[in-house]
């Protein structure tokens, strides 16, 4: 859900403002002279957005994603871990509630670190 509201509303209201912009899903638009100059936003959405924009910044890892897509069957988290020799993956902070995730950035990162073994060990 977005909202737009004045830079000086913005400023009078600004703990109102970050205690709702804080939730994912809920943005705050604020303008200056009626053109949106600013987004405020909850922190885990800014990060994914942010990790979305390295992941398709990468086009190696964009094949490597929609040939992965493509395939059936998958392997569970735990698997994949213990697959690539890495930490199991403990979320810092999820909006999902009791479920667990792998961020994006965890994978990149496990991806990278699998092909430099590969190329290691060749």
């Amino acid at each position: 859900m977005s909202t737009y509201i004045t830079a000086t509303k913005a400023r009078k209201n600004f703990f109102a403002l970050m205690e709702r912009a804080s939730h994912p899903g809920f943005e705050v638009n604020i303008t200056r002279n009626g053109i949106p100059a600013v987004v405020m936003m909850s922190f885990e959405e800014y990060e994914g957005l942010m990790e979305t924009l390295e992941i398709m910044s990468d086009p190696q890892l964009v094949k490597d994603i929609n040939e992965a897509m493509k395939e059936k069957g998958g392997i569970p988290l735990e698997e994949l871990e213990k697959e690539l020799q890495i930490k199991p993956y403990v979320p810092r902070h999820s909006a999902t509630k009791g479920r667990k995730t792998v961020s994006k950035t965890t994978v990149r990162r496990a991806t990278k670190n699998h092909r430099r073994a590969a190329k290691t060990a060749k």
